[in-house]
């Protein structure tokens, strides 16, 4: 059987970057001022940034059922026999719940991995699907496999600005404004399901080295028993300047020095919760190879 492996633009991954992979990648909606934009199609995370500048209304969205089964019957027709899919975790998005049940109708041809990631471990997950492939896995097996793993790996996230996380409605805007006023940040985490607060901080410097300590806190814990070379530490972010996002990754990498740390930046169905500026972090355990 040949098994297709597909993801959607929540994990950070590019068009780019998926075609030399050998991906299948959907690009998923987000909505500015009222019109709807496909991202890396429409739209591009400059031009996000610019909109959210601009204080423009932006929401993220999930593709119709109509645009989902096209993706997958596009890839049918280059003539894969089943489609492993993975999308965001199911506790961020109905968009992996509305595949669940749209892959029903598909004759079992196709497989919806909810393995609960986003962005970076999201990526991940997609490249250890790509070495089971390989190695002949089936698409239930491929499936079966991520589930198990789904919790390996942590994400840390803090924004520079209040505001879109009140225009999700995840802090009052009462507590949005006692914030900026004490120019508090908030550390939150995804260990899994759901975003959640780890700590505050005053300022983004100070917020960052608590990223980075909980990361030491997780590699001397969670996973204190694996070696560096089966480790991934990544960063990412919704800088604005290639040099932010330079200054980033290299402070996660000086507290790392035995593990090769990249950057991407967040996809902008991320940014319109987070805002520009905002940095992020994870540390995962290599899945496959």
């Amino acid at each position: 059987m040949k098994v297709a492996i597909a993801t959607d633009t929540n994990s950070s991954m590019t068009g780019r970057e998926a075609a030399r992979k050998g991906v299948y990648l959907l690009p998923m909606p987000v909505m500015v001022d009222g019109r709807a934009c496909l991202e890396g199609v429409d739209i591009t995370n400059e031009q996000m940034y610019a909109a959210m500048k601009e204080h423009k209304e932006v929401f993220s969205s999930q593709p119709s059922p109509g645009q989902l089964l096209d993706f997958w019957q596009g890839i049918f027709r280059d003539g894969w026999d089943e489609v492993v899919y993975i999308p965001m975790s199911s506790g961020l998005s109905n968009s992996c719940s509305t595949a669940i049940q749209l892959a029903a109708t598909c004759g079992g041809k196709v497989h919806v991995v909810d393995n609960h990631r986003i962005s970076l471990t999201q990526a991940a997950s997609v490249d250890s699907a790509l070495a089971l492939a390989r190695q002949g896995k089936t698409a239930r097996e491929i499936k079966a496999w991520l589930e198990e793993r789904a919790y390996d790996a942590s994400i840390y996230i803090t924004v520079d600005s209040m505001e879109y996380l009140k225009k999700g409605g995840r802090v009052t805007p009462a507590a949005a404004a006692f914030a900026t006023v004490l120019n508090l940040k908030p550390v939150l985490t995804i260990q899994g399901d759901k975003l959640d607060t780890y700590a505050k901080a005053r300022g983004m410097q100070q917020a960052e080295q608590k990223m980075v300590e909980a990361l030491q806190q997780d590699r001397a814990t969670r996973f204190g028993a694996v070696p560096d070379a089966r480790l991934r530490v990544e960063t990412a972010g919704t800088f604005e300047s290639e040099e932010q996002a330079a200054r980033w990754r290299a402070l996660v990498q000086a507290a790392f020095p035995g593990i090769p740390v990249s950057y991407v930046h967040l996809p902008c169905s991320i940014a319109c919760h987070v805002g520009i500026n905002a940095a992020g972090t994870g540390i995962l355990k290599k899945e496959v190879g």
